[in-house]
């Protein structure tokens, strides 16, 4: 199947597989930990997408019930590492989707009064420097286990993540001084 044929969540479940082994559960929770920061998947996104992919015969189930519940852990198949690499290899053009409720806040802010359109822009600073602080804090352990597993690009990622913060923290002090100026 061409790399067009599948929706971005399955691929996100096939570059998980090509990771190793895991039920739904374990793929939402790496998510939740890796690619949420620039593409989210949830529940309800995963499991039909593992149903159509198994469907497919991209990845391959297999029920465990080792503790008594009731959980089925994937693999990728051969049909399913050549559909993630022929994704990968895609000349197709890149999504790309900023979704930012901080940006459209402020996009409306001209209703708010200068007090209120400065405040919208130092909460957006705040989290983006606490989104920072924690991809920062991560970034020994992800290095390590990179490191230890051979992998490079999920550190690429994670120092993209970080400089993607920094950029907007530097946007919104700019942002700041040129509403502070404008009230002088």
């Amino acid at each position: 199947m061409a790399a067009q044929d599948h929706s971005k969540t399955a691929y996100v479940i096939l570059g998980m597989l090509a990771l190793g082994k895991r039920t739904g559960y374990e793929i939402k929770s790496l998510v939740d930990v890796s690619t949420r920061f620039f593409w989210a998947a949830s529940y309800g996104q995963i499991y039909p997408e593992l149903r159509r992919l198994e469907e497919a015969g991209l990845v391959r189930g297999e029920d465990d019930a080792g503790d008594g519940r009731r959980r089925r852990a994937y693999e990728l198949t051969a049909e399913g590492r050549t559909a993630l690499h022929d994704w990968l290899t895609s000349e197709q053009p890149l999504v790309r989707e900023l979704r930012h409720e901080g940006v459209l806040k402020l996009f409306f802010s001209d209703v708010l009064d200068p007090d209120e359109q400065l405040a919208q822009l130092r909460r957006i600073r705040a989290e983006h420097e606490e989104m920072r602080e924690r991809l920062k804090a991560v970034e020994p352990g992800a290095r390590e286990a990179d490191e230890a597993k051979g992998l490079r690009f999920t550190l690429l990622t994670l120092d993209w993540g970080i400089a993607y913060q920094d950029a907007m923290i530097d946007w919104c002090k700019r942002a700041e001084r040129e509403l502070a100026a404008a009230e002088v």
